[in-house]
């Protein structure tokens, strides 16, 4: 019976994203009767076990021992409009420059009407996303973003690049101009109030309660798509109707989540979009960060000019990568891309941290593996072509972050030098490789 109501609900909102597909102009009047049991018990069921509890304290384990009831009772809350979602437990997440990243922690039942909720608008949303969007959507990723950008400076005629950061983006979200983009495709004003809900409920940091009347916290399993949606319309869909038909030659806009960057052909154009830019965010109440934001000339040609006249060619940052001007083994231009040093030196920080916290606490064979999976992880993210080098870089320096620290667990070394190398042949650790590979691609 479970699984047959299941079906019903998963179908309905694939009705849904169908209609929103053939009709572009389809607004959803009926959308909040969707939130029944049987599709929470779901949402649920993909909530991530051992994450930190929200300001309740309730796990999610403990969530599940009385799930049936818990949700029976949610559900009636949510039909009689009683459901409050709780306020936001934040948290702060140490940045390499010193800042603070804030993180926000909802409990574990307004994670699963978020999911739910989350579900719905990716159905419909989904079908007005742009494909120069790639963070937070189904069957896309960072390198799918990159492998873009590499298709577009190897191909296309670009000799500029605008490379502009959103200061504090998830902070700053306008709530009235977030509803005002959900009332493009959802006019069901039960479903738009429990958004706003959620968008209000505030935030818990040390006790003391905060209101929020802008942004969207991060950590919440709402918050990515909410993000995607004001930015498509703030960016992507403005780019697309009003910026390019204006433009005579080549552009391109690449977004990740709220990092992206616009290749251009002619600079006139490319130094007018970063002004025109700068005042659609700020229609959206959002701002340019101007120490991260530049433009920048580079591609091919400008890789040939700066050779002529004994300039170096200028560089950018995306999604973590540094993209530089480089040359194939054949001596014809390419995209070249490597870790940027700031986080290069912010995982090297990370990780000699955290050697020397575990050192003492869990046993030498039992840390070990988990170092091995923290190599993979790096590897996994910065292993695209071109950044072998410093996947070994890193590789070598953590091997003698691990030598230092193992020698630290008592007052008499444990290994020297060469003993520590024997070590390693026995018990090694996974070695650089290159996991997202640009060069079988096809122009």
């Amino acid at each position: 019976m479970t699984t047959k109501l299941m079906s019903k609900t998963l179908k309905a909102i694939s009705t849904i994203a169908l209609k929103a597909k053939v009709d572009p102009k389809c607004k959803f009047t009926s959308l909040a009767h969707l939130l029944n049991e049987d599709f929470l018990k779901e949402c649920f069921r993909e909530l991530k076990r051992g994450k930190s509890p929200g300001i309740d304290g309730v796990t999610v384990g403990e969530y599940a021992k009385a799930l049936d009831e818990n949700i029976a009772d949610l559900v009636a809350r949510l039909r009689a409009k009683q459901y409050k979602p709780k306020p936001v437990l934040r948290v702060y997440i140490p940045k390499p420059n010193g800042d603070k990243r804030p993180l926000g922690i909802p409990a574990v039942e307004d994670k699963i009407v978020q999911m739910a909720i989350k579900k719905i608008l990716e159905a419909i949303f989904e079908q007005d996303f742009i494909d120069t969007s790639y963070g937070f959507r189904q069957n896309r990723s960072c390198h799918d973003a990159l492998t873009e950008l590499d298709r577009i400076i190897m191909n296309a005629p670009v000799n500029f690049v605008v490379d502009m950061d959103l200061s504090k983006f998830f902070d700053t979200v306008d709530h009235k101009r977030l509803m005002e983009c959900l009332r493009q495709r959802i006019v069901d004003p039960t479903l738009l109030q429990l958004i706003g809900r959620f968008l209000k409920s505030g935030i818990m940091e040390e006790g003391v309660y905060f209101e929020t009347d802008q942004g969207t916290p991060q950590g919440g399993v709402l918050s990515p798509v909410l993000a995607n949606v004001y930015l498509h319309y703030a960016l992507d869909k403005w780019f697309e109707t009003e910026v390019l038909p204006q433009l005579t030659g080549f552009a391109r806009l690449v977004r990740y989540a709220d990092d992206f960057v616009v290749c251009f052909e002619n600079e006139k154009e490319a130094r007018a979009f970063g002004d025109d830019l700068r005042r659609r965010m700020s229609e959206f109440g959002l701002t340019i960060s101007e120490e991260k934001s530049k433009i920048i000339e580079f591609g091919r040609c400008a890789c040939t000019r700066a050779k002529r006249y004994g300039r170096k060619c200028e560089t950018f940052i995306f999604l973590e990568f540094k993209h530089f001007c480089d040359k194939s083994r054949w001596g014809n231009f390419k995209l070249g891309r490597k870790t940027s040093r700031k986080k290069f030196r912010q995982k090297m920080t990370d990780m000699n941290i955290w050697l020397k916290r575990i050192r003492n606490r869990v046993k030498l064979d039992k840390w070990w593996k988990m170092l091995g999976l923290k190599l993979l992880g790096h590897y996994r993210y910065y292993g695209m072509s071109g950044n072998f080098r410093m996947l070994k870089n890193f590789y070598h320096q953590v091997v003698r972050l691990a030598f230092k620290w193992v020698n630290r667990r008592s007052q008499r070394k444990s290994y020297n030098w060469a003993q520590f190398l024997s070590f390693i042949l026995f018990n090694p650790l996974p070695k650089p490789k290159i996991y997202h590979s640009l060069y079988n691609l096809k122009p």
